[in-house]
């Protein structure tokens, strides 16, 4: 299976993603848009987008479909997701344009992963905390 990693622009936390996409695609809807279409968009369907929040790799979301679309900024790739992005162990990555290709081998795992770990149970305010001082 083949992912993307995309940069969460402008965006602190999962929770501002989250309302970000809201705004822009309507409430119970993901989505992402890019300047071209991925040449390898058809194995990407079923795969992930992990966003890239403060150097991070952070969540993910199943891509749904991949089409070119109008907007009111000419024509664009759009990326319809699952809505509800999964957080995923966080890992070091470094900001890019656009999006690059994520072999499933090199993907990170999701977060919460052992039983009793306790980290679900936290506020996200401290995790957020933890993960900062790479304690997470």
């Amino acid at each position: 299976m083949l992912h993307l990693t995309k940069v969460a622009a402008g965006c602190r936390d999962i929770e501002t993603l989250v309302a970000r996409q809201a705004h822009w695609w309507g409430e119970g809807r993901a989505g992402a848009h890019t300047r071209y279409m991925p040449k390898r968009a058809e194995e990407l369907i079923g795969g992930s987008i992990f966003w890239i929040i403060g150097h991070r790799l952070v969540a993910r979301q199943t891509i749904v479909s991949i089409e070119m679309a109008s907007t009111d900024w000419g024509p664009k790739c759009a990326i319809e997701l699952q809505p509800g992005p999964v957080a995923v162990n966080p890992r070091p990555c470094r900001a890019h344009q656009g999006w690059r290709y994520l072999e499933a081998a090199d993907a990170p795992t999701d977060a919460g992963g052992g039983p009793g770990d306790g980290v679900d149970a936290l506020p996200a305010f401290m995790v957020r905390e933890l993960q900062s001082l790479w304690l997470l």
